[in-house]
């Protein structure tokens, strides 16, 4: 066989590759408003950087007449490009091949590129629409999977993991989209679950549908389990790109730096007017963060679920830094069992990627009830208490406004190695609030007292003048200032800028036992 031959083969299985399950199969893909897996690596990747890897695997499987339906790739895309021009690896499930259902070849392909960008120090994209476990293969597949697994396990904290769910994901197969650190969905096309409806009606005899048990809407709003909510796969693929360039390539590296436009020295005299007079008056805590961060830019994480706590990211003058703050305009700002977990998790990982957290402080204390005791609230709130005094990333913080009991000490206090905390003129540091307070201190005096609601009144006012102010903590050293809120952007830049190389290290252990 001469050359030319040669070549004519290459191009032959090359496109055979590349067609996939057929036309008729990626016509069907299309028709439920689902790209095929290529079409989405070529939206996810810069134009022309896609090195392809494993293009000719076949599976091994001889059972159930499989060795008479080999087709090349396996049920999956892999290799790595750039995004932004920074290198990141990819594996892209294609559903139009044996529904995208993970094999023995399949998995080995996708622990090749897992492996390789732990050695290089780049992300891993998965873009999971996958079938499941191929049962033809039995264990085998089963075993697939758990070597995904201990992958992402060993990943973890090293690069940054991301997954995006783009069709089906159910069984054994939602464990790795689940350990790694953040989750996309894509409306009506996309779905976890660990049993399907189906299983679910003949057992628990409950009737649902696919996309109420666990649509991108159902995560994304009740379960917490997914970060991020597309309306569809373009969407999801830009949503991707944009939250890498906020992060870091690997633990060892900072993250991007991006040359500000914004004056660092910027004030904004509508800061000074923003929390309302009415210390029980709800305001927007994120028109403070857009007011501070540069470009009033904020990238929010997680907006849908466990609505009374903010997460997300944002630059100072550049620098990347993660953002946790109290939303008062739901519950009041209190903190609950899932406003705990959800911020506790993004704490994790903005330490483990060397990325600054900045805290902004507005919480009455933790949630009351009878359902957030049962539910296990002392256990979830010290997830966060955990994740905040394990962190040895820079700690910034601004109260303002209330920050009563533990749930002070909790959100980056002096206390817990916080490097700058800061607090505006209307904050209110105490133990409780003034209306608890003074119905415990004083409850003899009032229910003595000729008039008791008016002298209640009176002791509230006197406590909340004496108490309900910044002064007495700045006084003892647990608050660095108390500013003028026009000045939270350059006093968070410069703070920023002083303990850009602070070191904190733990004690040598194996690990701690964060309480899960």
């Amino acid at each position: 066989m001469g050359i030319e031959e040669r070549l004519k083969e290459l191009q032959q299985l090359n496109e055979l590759a590349e067609l996939g399950g057929g036309k008729d199969k990626v016509e069907k893909q299309h028709k439920e408003g689902k790209l095929t897996a290529r079409e989405r690596i070529n939206i996810l990747l810069d134009k022309g950087t896609f090195v392809e890897i494993d293009k000719f695997v076949v599976h091994r499987c001889t059972h159930f007449g499989m060795d008479k339906q080999k087709i090349l790739g396996d049920g999956v895309v892999t290799g790595f490009g750039k995004i932004d021009g920074r290198t990141v690896f990819v594996f892209a499930q294609d559903f139009t091949v044996f529904g995208g259902s993970l094999s023995e070849m399949h998995a080995k392909k996708i622990c090749k590129i897992m492996d390789l960008a732990m050695k290089t120090g780049a992300p891993i994209i998965g873009l999971n629409d996958s079938g499941g476990a191929r049962i033809q293969e039995g264990v085998v597949s089963l075993a697939g999977y758990a070597d995904i697994f201990l992958r992402n396990v060993l990943a973890s904290g090293v690069i940054p993991q991301i997954s995006a769910i783009m069709g089906p994901c159910a069984g054994g197969a939602v464990y790795s989209p689940a350990m790694t650190d953040f989750i996309f969905m894509v409306d009506k096309t996309s779905y976890m679950f660990i049993t399907g409806p189906d299983v679910i009606k003949a057992t628990t005899h409950e009737e649902i549908t696919k996309e109420e048990l666990g649509g991108a809407l159902a995560h994304n709003t009740i379960s917490g389990v997914a970060h991020f909510f597309a309306r569809n796969d373009e969407e999801c693929l830009m949503m991707i790109r944009e939250l890498l360039s906020f992060l870091p390539s690997n633990n060892m590296e900072d993250p991007p730096y991006k040359e500000p436009k914004d004056d660092p020295e910027r004030v904004d005299e509508e800061l000074n007017y923003i929390v309302p007079d009415d210390p029980n008056k709800p305001y927007d805590m994120k028109e403070i963060i857009r007011r501070v961060v540069d470009d009033g830019y904020f990238f929010e994480v997680q907006p849908l679920f466990a609505q009374n706590i903010i997460i997300g990211f944002a630059r100072l003058n550049g620098h990347v830094v993660g953002i946790v703050a109290n939303q008062p305009m739901h519950l009041a700002g209190c903190l609950d069992i899932n406003a705990s977990v959800k911020a506790a998790r993004f704490v994790r990982f903005c330490d483990a990627f060397n990325i600054p957290i900045v805290t902004f402080e507005d919480v009455p204390g933790f949630l009351p009830g009878v359902a957030q005791e049962h539910g296990g609230i002392i256990k979830h709130g010290a997830k966060l208490l955990y994740a905040y005094c394990e962190a040895t990333v820079p700690k910034l913080t601004v109260v303002v406004r209330k920050a009563y009991g533990g749930a002070f000490d909790v959100l980056g206090s002096k206390n817990i190695r916080a490097e700058y905390n800061i607090a505006w003129p209307t904050a209110e540091i105490a133990v409780m609030g003034p209306d608890g307070a003074v119905n415990i201190i004083f409850r003899k005096q009032i229910m003595e007292a000729p008039d008791p609601e008016a002298e209640r009144h009176k002791l509230i006012a006197e406590y909340r003048k004496t108490f309900a102010n910044p002064y007495i903590a700045a006084q003892l050293g647990y608050i660095d200032e108390v500013i003028e809120p026009k000045y939270t952007r350059p006093r968070l830049i410069k703070a920023l800028e002083a303990v850009k190389n602070k070191r904190d290290s733990m004690p040598p252990k194996k690990h701690g036992n964060i309480p899960l």
